[in-house]
């Protein structure tokens, strides 16, 4: 669903930056992240300099090498300590946060990250005279929603729109691409298991390209009429967890079962989930899944970003490969959408 507050941004007064200059200095957080890897492969290809805040600077060290030598930096920060932010955007230009999570361990909660920690991130960044910047959210965020993850990325869309109003919101539906774990999670699963759980299979999802989502961040950060704008993105096909289930099992060759999984089935996987971490789920995690996770009608989208959303078949057969008997050697490849 669409918050409110931004349903019909596109009739908003238009807000207006200065222009990003070339070889603009850009911070990103998180950016050693899954979206984040493409996100700066996007900007270092665009001329940009690039500075990747993360916890550990040792896992971003693959950045590097992304960039021309020297155009890709890495420094220690987190979106809990004002101090590691002020220097985080310390003579920037732009600024991004990409920082997200899908289930709470210890003090990485919802509220601290996605809240909290979006708003502390935005109120840094003015205060350095960012005047580009681009949140990270997700479709299905709301305000009053009673799941926490949608709640606080409601939250942190907002606490960044009250300290940089003309900051780009970003909602996509679920993220594809080599290393996901949407796509990569059931078909490493379809390897292992003869049956393939449908939960709440008639929700549908709006799958998009990660790289897709990382041209939506480049042209967020220099478009003037993006300015202060939210955009849900979303690919071409809106499809059933069900038939994606379907997709998956065709595309690896395993032929499993797929096995109908009922709601009370599924609320106390959900429970087990909340106390034990090796479920697959939790309580809250499948509330989120029983919601369709689409572009709303009205939204703006990709397409007014001047970016057109790549279909699945481009990418999501070649994704998969690895996961079939006979890997790429397999000479009868399976249709993407069966009959």
């Amino acid at each position: 669903m669409i918050d409110t507050p931004h349903a019909a941004d596109s009739a908003l007064p238009a807000l207006h930056r200065p222009d990003l200059p070339g070889g603009a200095l850009v911070t990103i957080i998180g950016g050693s992240g899954f979206i984040g890897r493409y996100v700066v492969q996007r900007l270092a290809e665009a001329g940009y300099r690039l500075r990747i805040i993360t916890r550990n600077p040792d896992h971003a060290m693959f950045l590097k090498p992304l960039g021309d030598l020297g155009q890709i930096q890495v420094q220690r920060g987190d979106v809990r300590d004002a101090a590691s932010l002020a220097s985080a955007f310390a003579g920037a230009d732009a600024g991004i946060n990409l920082v997200g999570i899908l289930a709470e361990s210890g003090g990485q909660t919802f509220r601290a990250l996605q809240a909290e920690g979006a708003g502390a991130a935005a109120r840094a960044a003015a205060a350095a005279g960012v005047g580009h910047y681009v949140q990270m959210s997700a479709i299905g965020a709301d305000a009053a929603s009673a799941v926490p993850y949608a709640r606080t990325k409601a939250e942190g869309e907002a606490a960044v729109l009250a300290a940089i109003p003309a900051a780009v919101i970003l909602r996509p539906s679920i993220v594809a691409g080599a290393e996901d774990q949407f796509f990569n999670r059931f078909a490493r699963m379809a390897t292992l298991s003869p049956l393939l759980p449908v939960i709440a299979g008639d929700t549908r999802f709006q799958p998009v390209s990660v790289r897709d989502v990382a041209a939506a961040v480049e042209v967020a950060l220099r478009r003037d009429d993006a300015a202060g704008g939210t955009f849900e993105l979303g690919g071409p096909e809106a499809l059933s967890f069900r038939a994606l289930l379907e997709m998956i099992n065709r595309l690896t060759g395993r032929g499993r079962v797929l096995l109908e999984v009922s709601d009370f089935e599924a609320r106390l996987l959900g429970r087990l989930g909340d106390l034990l971490p090796f479920m697959p789920m939790t309580s809250d995690q499948y509330a989120m899944l029983r919601k369709d996770n689409v572009v709303a009608d009205g939204a703006r989208t990709l397409a007014d970003l001047g970016i057109a959303a790549t279909p699945l078949a481009a990418y999501v057969p070649q994704m998969l490969q690895r996961y079939r008997p006979k890997g790429r050697f397999n000479q009868s490849p399976p249709a993407l959408i069966g009959h």
